[in-house]
């Protein structure tokens, strides 16, 4: 890595996968696997392009697009668009390299990429957006296809923008094919999947708990601390609800909301904060509405972590690297026994070592830590199960899909749990590895695959 520019979110992502590996047997019993990873740690192809549109003046204006295709041995590229000004290389290179192994974890035959552009939505008008969509539409559809490349939405890209997107590669190419995910209801998409990735967290960590408690525990009275207030989110709290928790926190890029009410935070006040969030207002608003004022305190530029007392389960649901070393410390302190990364990449690595640390010393009272490659893993399931939809020209009821779903992220932590067992030792009363689990089963279905196809021998 060490001949590379530096990009640090890529760099970040690639040691803990690399350390989680040389830390296993995996090495031991399939020395080769070595190779197979510097092989698997570099894209296929990277496909960087600029992208000129019109504002509402009348002016010219330039941002800088990508695609990182970065593995499909297991099937299509697939992997989200982000519309952020934070969007370069280092952070796509990071979000697809990740992608390869969540992929991987679902069982559905999907590769691993990332795009985006350094576009800012916020501040433009929808037809500054819609016109922005369709001109990286148009460099960007050359490169796709229903199997070749398969883009969602991510950060910036909601269904609206998913529509101007695949609206304009159908006038570029004149077929309707399931190129990209996150499509209306009406034309293509896939029902629960706004929901899924927020519901498969939620289905992980309850997997966590019970195997924890064998099979005495459930989410019923559990408090839960959760970051961000975007879809990932607010599905995770509505589901957390559902099960019978307490929903103590929500944050933006600003602030976070804390409750100050025996209740938590309600339904209602999710879905007055999704209509915000539409809207692209921060959650000062919710704060300072008269409906919630009394139940909820908001504090300025800070994450929930170190704000919300005793809790049972933490959810980060943000962004990279919103939980820090000493977040991941006060989090032990207040009790807090499983944390599952909703985002990618969630927590940084020293967060990652203070919870892997304490699950090594608690035995039976121990730390559970899941990594986003898994326990967010159901977006993307569901993704391909909105693929599978498209290519077979049927439609699966709610039920349907959220059961597939289920048994998706079931079998996801099954296979993290039981490949743990394998290759990482472990003393009497250590409960395995989740974080290990995840990356070595994600790596060794990929890498299997890669030798198969001959990418390396």
């Amino acid at each position: 890595m060490s001949n590379l520019p530096s990009e640090p979110e890529f760099e970040q992502a690639y040691k803990e996968l690399a350390s989680t590996l040389e830390n296993s047997t995996l090495f031991e019993k399939k020395p080769e696997y070595k190779k197979a990873l510097a092989i698997a740690a570099i894209p296929e192809r990277i496909i960087q392009f600029r992208v000129v549109w019109e504002d509402d003046k009348g002016e010219v204006q330039v941002n800088r697009g990508y695609r990182v295709q970065f593995n499909s041995a297991l099937g299509p590229y697939k992997g989200g668009l982000r519309l952020h000004p934070t969007v370069n290389l280092s952070v796509l290179k990071f979000l697809g390299f990740e992608q390869i192994f969540k992929n991987a974890l679902t069982g559905l035959n999907m590769g691993g990429g990332k795009g985006g552009a350094d576009f800012d939505p916020k501040g433009k008008s929808d037809s500054e957006i819609r016109r922005f969509c369709i001109a990286f539409m148009s460099e960007l559809g050359k490169h796709i296809g229903a199997n070749i490349d398969v883009p969602a939405g991510d950060i910036g890209v909601s269904g609206r923008e998913i529509g101007w997107m695949f609206g304009q590669y159908k006038k570029m190419t004149k077929n309707w094919e399931g190129v990209l995910t996150g499509k209306g209801g009406s034309w293509g998409g896939s029902l629960i999947r706004p929901e899924a990735t927020g519901y498969g967290v939620v289905y992980y960590v309850d997997h966590m708990i019970k195997y924890a408690s064998g099979g005495k525990d459930s989410f019923a009275g559990k408090k839960v601390t959760i970051s961000g207030s975007g879809n990932v989110a607010q599905y995770a709290a509505l589901k957390v609800i559902e099960l019978g928790a307490t929903v103590v926190s929500l944050s933006d890029s600003k602030g976070c909301i804390i409750s100050t009410d025996d209740k938590g935070i309600t339904p209602d006040m999710i879905n007055t904060i999704a209509d915000l969030k539409v809207k692209r207002k921060a959650l000062t608003e919710v704060a300072n509405t008269s409906d919630f004022s009394d139940k909820v305190k908001y504090i300025e530029g800070a994450r929930p972590w170190l704000h919300v007392g005793n809790v049972d389960v933490a959810l980060p649901s943000a962004t990279q690297n919103e939980v820090s070393k000493e977040e991941a410390e006060g989090l032990i302190k207040a009790g807090c026994k499983f944390i599952a990364e909703g985002s990618n990449m969630g927590c940084t690595q020293e967060a990652i070592e203070v919870f892997e640390t304490a699950r090594k010393e608690k035995g039976t009272d121990s730390i559970w830590y899941a990594p986003g490659k898994a326990a967010n893993a159901g977006g993307v399931a569901v993704s391909g199960l909105e693929m599978a939809q498209n290519s077979a020209r049927i439609k699966w009821t709610s039920e349907e899909v959220d059961e597939k779903l289920k048994d998706i992220m079931k079998n996801c932590f099954e296979n993290c749990l039981n490949t743990a067992k394998e290759y990482i030792p472990s003393k009497d009363g250590e409960f395995p590895s989740l974080v290990g689990g995840a990356n070595i089963a994600g790596a060794v279905k990929t890498f299997a695959a890669m030798k198969d196809q001959g990418d390396w021998w």
